[in-house]
């Protein structure tokens, strides 16, 4: 993956700033399988959460948005999510660059009250998260689940009316972020994204439910470009927030033929993020 930065802006080419991979030809369906340990019981959740084993992940066939992967970082964050549903049942869902909405999924399907799964406003990004919705969410828990195209930086409004109206409260509980964090032109308006959109409630609520916070998991691809990658990090702390590395966990690396240590790309982190400065 090479490193060429633009000026932000509206247009897809200024938002994301990666030339595209080798396109593959045609859609692709990945089939995610739930991971459990041997101490864990063979539900995690009444209800809906209870029954399901798998998610298919359908991925377009190429895309410069990087839709055309599951990427293992989608994979680590849907297993953390399945055994961590306290984090987001009963409660609202924000992820932004969805792609194949994998994540988002197992939330919805583990309990979210809301699930809403974004990225950026391209009719083909938009019309395979809607399949994978139909495809994966039972009727019954569909209606807490909205596919919506965003732009990263811009105004939250929609994304509030949408939370409010399902909640009737202000602001999400949980922001994921799978796999975001290597286009560095974005950093600002990620963080403005998230700072805008999640919950202000600064403590536990009477239901015990944790803090709002935002969930970022990610893959250094380019080992060159780590500094870059963690200046994420070093502007969240910078604006208020407190940033704690939550997970790390090995994967066969996505490129073996890319350049770069293949220990540093083979491994998927995870940070939960939180405010510190009051607002």
């Amino acid at each position: 993956m090479s490193d060429s930065e633009g000026e932000q802006g509206l247009s897809l080419d200024a938002v994301f700033t990666e030339p595209p991979r080798p396109p593959s030809p045609e859609p692709s369906v990945v089939t995610y399988t739930r991971e459990r340990t041997d101490a864990e019981p063979s539900t995690h959740a009444s209800g809906d959460a209870a029954t399901w084993e798998t998610i298919d992940i359908r991925l377009v066939g190429s895309h410069p948005l990087w839709g055309h992967y599951l990427w293992n970082a989608a994979r680590a964050f849907a297993t953390y999510l399945d055994h961590h549903p306290e984090l987001y049942r009963g409660r609202a869902v924000l992820e932004l660059g969805a792609g194949g909405g994998l994540p988002s999924l197992v939330a919805a399907k583990n309990g979210a009250q809301l699930a809403v799964v974004t990225d950026y406003p391209d009719a083909s990004l938009m019309d395979n998260l809607n399949y994978n919705v139909q495809r994966n969410i039972p009727p019954e828990v569909a209606p807490r689940v909205r596919v919506e195209g965003y732009i990263w930086g811009k105004p939250v409004s929609h994304l509030l009316e949408i939370q409010h109206d399902a909640t009737e409260s202000d602001g999400y509980d949980l922001i994921i972020m799978s796999d975001l964090i290597f286009n560095h032109s974005q950093h600002d308006a990620l963080l403005r994204t998230c700072d805008e959109a999640l919950s202000k409630r600064s403590a536990p609520d009477a239901s015990g439910s944790p803090v709002p916070a935002l969930l970022v998991f990610y893959t250094h691809h380019r080992p060159h470009l780590a500094h870059r990658d963690m200046e994420f990090f070093l502007k969240a702390q910078g604006s208020g927030w407190l940033c704690e590395e939550i997970l790390t966990q090995k994967f066969p690396p996505m490129f073996p033929e890319d350049s770069g240590e293949e220990e540093v790309r083979a491994t998927v982190h995870g940070w939960r993020l939180t405010r510190i400065t009051p607002l």
